[in-house]
């Protein structure tokens, strides 16, 4: 079975964030890792070459793969930042409503920058999200 490309690693997160070109970018991407180190209680980490992520949880799926993912994480792409939470939590729609200006895929909230967005709504999903993933993956 293959192995994921994506796992935690000892590569150095402000090492990471300081290659970000834009200087705005770059500080709303340590701003953020606070709030989630802050939210969730678990130091950034990085996860691959381009994933900040915090805790983690390990998954078996009934087909037999099996892996390690981080509870909550960020990636600074080139056109958004995007925020990884499960894709399923607790009001997940209702706060995106109030989230501010963002687009979404499956599991992933993309954003612009952090003044599009409102703080005290990414603190909640933070929560929810991870209790949801830590309910189903004790």
């Amino acid at each position: 079975m293959a192995q994921n490309k994506t796992t935690e690693n000892d590569l150095s997160v402000p090492d990471f964030l300081n290659t970000i070109p834009n200087e705005n970018k770059r500080a709303d991407c340590f701003n953020l890792s606070d709030i989630l180190n802050l939210t969730t209680g678990f130091k950034a980490k990085m996860w691959g070459n381009a994933t900040v992520g915090f805790g983690s949880y390990h998954y078996k799926y009934e087909s037999g793969r099996e892996g390690d993912a981080p509870l909550a994480g960020f990636s600074p792409r080139k056109d958004a930042i995007v925020l990884y939470l499960s894709s399923q939590f607790k009001d997940r729609e209702e706060l995106l409503s109030r989230f501010g200006k963002h687009k979404t895929s499956k599991a992933c909230i993309y954003f612009k920058k952090m003044s599009d967005i409102h703080i005290e709504v990414l603190k909640e999903m933070i929560i929810n999200a991870v209790a949801h993933t830590s309910s189903l993956y004790p």
